[in-house]
């Protein structure tokens, strides 16, 4: 295992939010979102902070998105060693997981029916804050400013409810999309990042909406060649 980075008070601080907000949204925060939770005076500043982390190997830093932001398991097992407590994220065991790679959904059949099921991976289960039941291929770029492209595998854990700014997999009739979930009083509206797409407005008992999953962790298309 590699040697633990020490990271000033300031990086352990920004490490903590990347961390807490991907466990309850899917997603890492935007560097906006960074500079306003820790009172930044800009962006920028929250941009210095992230590229050290980088340097440090704590995170990789994705270029061509305000959420491009991933965490490097390796190094948080080792800053998890040092500081001898839990992450939020769970961190690395030799447990695996066998899960399913879901392809095109048929209109009206379970989203894991067989018939859906492409092929199956294994994979450590340290890789994800929550454990995720599947895999779902992504198509287009409706979600690419959070960082999901088309291609990549997002990782899903069923849920039939979600909280206002998780990313979701929802199905709308014959169509299995992944949006960023909001309620409000009177519809659901499934949000997409991407400002060519337009926000989904579903109201309350359409009978064509059904809530799959939550985002749940994300692997890069080209992670798997």
């Amino acid at each position: 295992m590699q040697d633990a980075p020490k990271l000033t008070d300031r990086q352990q601080q920004i490490l903590d939010l990347v961390q807490s907000a991907i466990e309850r949204t899917g997603a890492p925060p935007t560097r906006a979102e960074i500079a306003t939770e820790l009172g930044f005076k800009s962006a920028n500043a929250a941009e210095e902070h992230l590229q050290a982390l980088a340097r440090k190997g704590v995170i990789e830093l994705v270029g061509g998105t305000s959420r491009g932001i991933r965490l490097k398991s390796d190094t948080l097992r080792a800053l998890n060693l040092m500081r001898g407590k839990q992450f939020s994220l769970p961190l690395p065991s030799l447990a695996q997981l066998t899960l399913p790679l879901v392809g095109r959904v048929a209109a009206g059949s379970p989203i894991l029916a067989q018939e859906h099921i492409d092929q199956t991976y294994l994979m450590e289960s340290s890789m994800f804050p929550r454990r995720p039941d599947y895999l779902l291929k992504v198509r287009g770029m409706s979600m690419r400013d959070a960082g999901i492209m088309d291609g990549d595998l997002l990782a899903v854990q069923k849920a039939k409810d979600a909280k206002n700014g998780q990313i979701v997999v929802a199905r709308l009739g014959d169509e299995v999309t992944v949006k960023r979930f909001k309620r409000t009083r009177t519809t659901i509206e499934l949000h997409p990042e991407n400002p060519d797409f337009q926000t989904i407005v579903v109201p309350f008992g359409d009978v064509d909406f059904e809530l799959e999953g939550l985002a749940v962790g994300l692997i890069r298309n080209n992670m798997m060649m």
